[in-house]
Formats: structure tokens, C-alpha cells, sequence
């Protein structure tokens, strides 16, 4: 798989990344450690070769089974990208956090370390983003980390955060289904050279087609509060995944495939895609081999407003 420049760092991803936030468990259901190194080891053998992550995924459970996942694999090889959570972004807590996330996953540098949250979410305490980038700042040079990303971001704290160091990647959650970060972040993006790192580029498995009407999830899955699996939302995407499957049927493609791989021609934008088993891993690695037309590429986007023209302005995909 070719890889792509991370913003203006040295760090080469490539464009399909593997999520592993179910590695970590909570919030998940079904998931079998033995499942997910096997993945793991999968995506990183189909060409995968860049793992997101982050320290809140079972308090580092995720970060330790990666390690596991990539026992033998020559370092250099891999690109790790981890994540400090909203409840550890004073100075020395930043500090803490990764050197925690260093020993979980077995390393002595991170390639892209993102603040997780802004401060303030979660009932997190409020810190300066001066103080965080600080911290942030001094990984970097200690060679710690090699670059410097942010999730959750709005374009107002993109732009703050910005003014303390160089801004690599913004993570937000973005796909076919959930576009609002096109409006206004996606332009700055674009001008200041930061990559888009989507998350739930497949809408939680939406895009998949596998979910039919009327699924209900357990209320332990994170996806029953999330917005697009319900009423009316949740129609309107079964209408939309109607319309799609011609046309990856077309390509002599899955559903999935064709979503990740619209996403990953849009403007700056790269995708990490979660996997439960070997076959998914294998899978998520094809839609990079998928070539859309300038023509296929604006159909698609059609069909997926039919579903995103509805949302407000909102960013959070779940109700929580």
C-alpha cells in the first residue's frame, strides 16, 4: 500500500489505518484478545501498516495488545499513533501519559501522539492549550514523538492550538454518513497542510450494509446511542446503502470498501477502520485498490447527503 506524508512531518502513514479502539474492550462487546492480535497482525501483513490507538482504550489494554499483535516486527516498519485523554492534559500529566503509553506498547518513540479530547470535555478540567502543547512540544524534541495530532477538535481550537507548535493531523469523526467537518475545518486543513485521520470512516459498520432495519444493538455497545441508528437517520441510510450497492457492485467491491475508498480521495483525507477478526483486516486493506471516477466519486457524494443534509451542526455522532 503507498503511504502518505503525515501534515509536513517525516511520518509516512498509509491511508487505510487500523482503529483499535475495540481492542481495548469497554464499550464493546464480543471481543476476544486472541481475535484482535490476529487482526492486528493481519492488517499489518494485507499493508496496513499504520495502528491508531489511544490511552483511555481499556486503560491501555488497547496499546498492550498491539504490542503483542506486533512482537518480531522490526519497528521502523510500523507507525504507532496514540492518544493522551482530556483528564491528563496538564503538563506533567502529558508527560506521564506517554511514557506510560511508551511502556504499553513497548517502544522508546511515538510516531503521532494527538491530544484525545480538548480539555473541558468529559467534565475534564480546563487547561490552557499553551501548557498542553508545552508538554507536547518537549516530547518532540526529547524525540519522544515524532509528530503532533489533535482529535475532536473544532476549527477554533485547531487554530489555538496551532498558534503553540505544529499541528500535524486532525482526527474527527468523518465518512460518507458524517461529513460536518467538510464546512469550515476541512478548507484550513488543506491551507496549513494538516492530514485528516477520520474515525468511524464506515459510521460504525453502517456503511457496511450489514446491518439491516430495525437492528438493535445491546445497550452496552457505544453504537446504540449513536445518532445515525436512529428513526429517521437510520431510514434514510438504508435508502442510501440501497443506491450505493450498484455501484460497488460495479467496482466488484463490498459496500465498505467503496465508502473508505470515496473517503480516502477526499482532500487530505485518510481512514482508520476497526477490525473484530483476520477477514475484516484483509478486507478494510483492498479499498485502497479501489479506483473511483471523478464521475463515481460525485454520485456517491450525492447519495450520502441524502443522509448528512439532515444533521445539524453538531459534531458528537452519539448521545451521550
Amino acid at each position: 500500500m503507498e503511504t502518505r506524508t503525515l501534515g509536513t512531518s517525516s511520518v509516512q502513514i498509509t491511508p487505510i489505518l487500523m482503529g483499535t479502539w475495540q481492542a481495548g474492550k469497554r464499550m464493546w462487546v464480543g471481543i476476544e484478545d486472541k481475535d484482535t492480535i490476529a487482526a492486528i497482525r493481519a492488517a499489518f501483513e494485507a499493508g496496513i501498516t499504520t495502528i491508531d490507538t489511544a490511552e483511555v482504550y481499556g486503560e491501555g489494554h488497547s496499546e498492550r495488545i498491539i504490542a503483542e499483535a506486533m512482537t518480531g516486527v522490526p519497528r521502523e516498519q510500523i507507525v504507532y499513533a496514540t492518544k493522551v485523554f482530556a483528564n491528563h492534559l496538564q503538563h506533567d500529566q502529558v508527560l506521564q501519559a506517554c511514557e506510560t503509553s511508551l511502556k504499553n506498547l513497548q517502544t522508546d518513540y511515538i510516531d503521532l501522539y494527538q491530544i484525545h479530547w480538548p480539555s473541558g470535555a468529559f467534565n475534564s478540567a480546563i487547561v490552557p492549550i499553551e501548557e498542553t502543547m508545552g508538554a507536547l512540544n518537549h516530547l518532540k524534541q526529547a524525540g519522544k514523538i515524532r509528530a503532533i495530532g489533535v482529535s475532536n477538535f473544532s476549527l477554533a481550537q485547531l487554530e489555538e492550538a496551532a498558534q503553540y507548535g505544529r499541528i500535524d493531523s486532525l482526527q474527527p469523526p468523518y465518512s460518507l454518513f458524517w461529513r460536518q467537518v467538510e464546512k469550515e475545518t476541512i478548507p484550513y486543513c488543506m491551507e496549513q497542510q494538516i492530514s485528516i485521520i477520520a474515525y468511524s470512516p464506515l459510521a460504525q459498520g453502517l456503511l457496511t450494509g450489514k446491518f439491516e432495519r430495525g437492528h438493535q444493538f445491546d445497550p452496552a455497545d457505544n453504537r446504540a446511542k449513536n445518532k445515525l441508528f436512529k428513526g429517521e437517520s437510520y431510514d434514510r441510510a438504508q435508502q442510501a446503502l440501497d443506491k450505493l450497492r450498484p455501484i460497488a457492485e460495479r467496482h466488484h467491491t463490498t459496500l465498505g470498501n467503496l465508502a473508505l475508498s470515496w473517503l480516502i480521495a477526499q482532500p487530505q483525507a485518510n481512514a482508520i477502520v476497526g477490525a473484530r477478526n483476520t477477514e475484516q483486516a484483509v478486507q478494510n486493506a483492498k479499498a485502497a485498490e479501489v479506483e473511483l471516477s471523478p464521475a463515481d466519486l460525485a454520485e456517491i457524494d450525492a447519495i450520502g447527503r441524502t443522509v448528512t443534509d439532515h444533521f445539524d451542526d453538531n459534531p458528537l455522532m452519539w448521545e451521550w
